[in-house]
């Protein structure tokens, strides 16, 4: 009788172990990944938001030098009157509203171009769509800065020995849609892909349905595939808002050569700038996390408006 308690009472616990082992196991394999999102991502956000609550100030004649305080939301209250930031919110917003369709429109007709059945070598042009996304930014900035500066663009040379008036690619009105071309160029392969592979998941019954019905390659690609991948479309596009208020390895790039940048010239620049430039971090905190609130919101009007199109 003991033996039969004492094997039943292992059994449970055995048992128990293993119920325990499973409701674990699933965390453990998460574990690493929770840790670096804690360290990397929530914890860097919570410090800067903190930071952003303190500022410097000087006490008597300041020359004893300046001491940290704590400000409140005084740094929110300085961000939200200032002239700069909101000049490269709007800077950002005229940017995007060009840039951003035009890449997206782009990306759109490359994906249907290499989903049809009339180009060949698909895998080669894939990859060569795709290779400027592969450049680093800074470098992909210093090759158009390459390109663009009047002393050394080939461009340029190329045009005043023909005796053509050459374009000044980083003058005043010019210098914005001159850093669009580069985004264009360094992102379009990259949204190409992601609608490529929404091409590809789309049945083929879908398409000899529509065959048969007399549709041509036209009508197939206008009103079956471009339907289709809408939620592709946007998410490239929630993706390239997020990028736009992100902007910054181009311009501070193109800055050494060019005077028409400014140190405010896109939302992070100026963020940059404050922090290491003029070495105001509380203030550089409290523009971040506004910015991060501005995207927030541009993203979330942007999947609103687009899912109340689609009836969602």
């Amino acid at each position: 009788m003991a033996l039969a308690a004492s094997s039943r009472a292992s059994t449970s616990r055995r048992q128990h172990s293993i119920a325990w082992k499973r409701v674990l196991t699933p965390y453990l394999f998460i574990l690493p990944f929770g840790v670096l999102f804690i360290l990397f991502f929530l914890a860097p956000i919570v410090y800067a938001i903190v930071q952003s609550t303190f500022h410097f100030q000087r006490t008597g004649l300041g020359l004893s030098g300046a001491t940290v305080g704590f400000s409140g939301l005084s740094n929110y209250a300085a961000v939200l009157i200032d002239a700069k930031f909101y000049a490269s919110i709007g800077r950002m917003l005229l940017y995007g509203v060009v840039q951003v369709p035009i890449m997206l429109l782009l990306a759109l007709v490359l994906a249907l171009l290499l989903d049809s059945t009339v180009v060949r070598f698909k895998a080669f042009f894939r990859l060569a769509f795709f290779v400027p996304y592969a450049v680093p930014g800074i470098i992909a900035a210093l090759l158009w800065g390459y390109l663009y500066d009047p002393a050394l663009s080939p461009i340029v040379k190329g045009l005043q020995a023909l005796h053509l008036p050459a374009p000044d690619f980083l003058g005043y009105s010019t210098v914005l849609w001159s850093i669009a071309n580069i985004a264009v160029w360094a992102w379009t392969g990259y949204n190409m892909l992601i609608i490529f592979a929404a091409l590809q998941a789309i049945p083929q019954d879908i398409y000899e349905s529509a065959r048969l019905d007399g549709c041509s390659g036209w009508n197939i690609a206008w009103f079956i595939k471009v339907p289709l991948v809408a939620p592709a479309l946007v998410l490239t596009g929630v993706f390239s808002i997020i990028g736009t208020l992100q902007l910054f390895a181009e311009p501070q790039v193109l800055a050494s050569i060019s005077n028409n940048i400014s140190t405010s010239f896109t939302p992070v620049l100026y963020a940059y700038n404050s922090a290491f430039a003029y070495n105001n971090y509380y203030y550089a905190a409290a523009l971040s996390v506004i910015l991060a609130l501005v995207t927030f919101v541009f993203s979330f009007g942007f999947l609103r408006v687009t899912r109340r199109q689609a009836g969602v």
